[in-house]
């Protein structure tokens, strides 16, 4: 059975980017903004979620502070981000964050196997 990933971001290309290089191996959902990705987590169990951190409406890291409200968190969670935001990452309970954009799509998904074989 394939894991599933959650991607939540308010750019198309960035979603269908990760989406096609990840969907091979990966049961993929996506949503253009942080209230979307919220419903579709809570509705669904999700392994993993690429979550940008600045979008209109909730931003991603409103959206992880929601997610750990409702119990343990059982996601793995990769904050992604045009801006710098590292310290966000550790004071947020995120696992990991990357950079956009991507210098190479290959290495995120990459990540994202190391996340979820830990």
């Amino acid at each position: 059975m394939k894991k599933k990933i959650l991607i939540v971001d308010d750019e198309p290309l960035v979603r269908r980017s990760l989406k096609r290089v990840l969907e091979p191996d990966f049961e993929v959902s996506e949503a253009k903004d942080g209230a979307e990705g919220l419903e579709l987590w809570k509705r669904s169990t999700h392994d993993l979620v690429f979550l940008d951190v600045l979008m209109p409406g909730l931003t991603g890291l409103q959206v992880l502070n929601e997610m750990k409200s409702l119990g343990p968190l059982k996601s793995k969670v990769i904050l992604i981000s045009a801006y710098s935001g590292e310290e966000d990452t550790q004071s947020s309970g995120a696992d990991l964050f990357l950079l956009k954009p991507f210098d190479d799509i290959f290495h995120v998904k990459m990540e994202a196997q190391r996340l979820l074989n830990r």
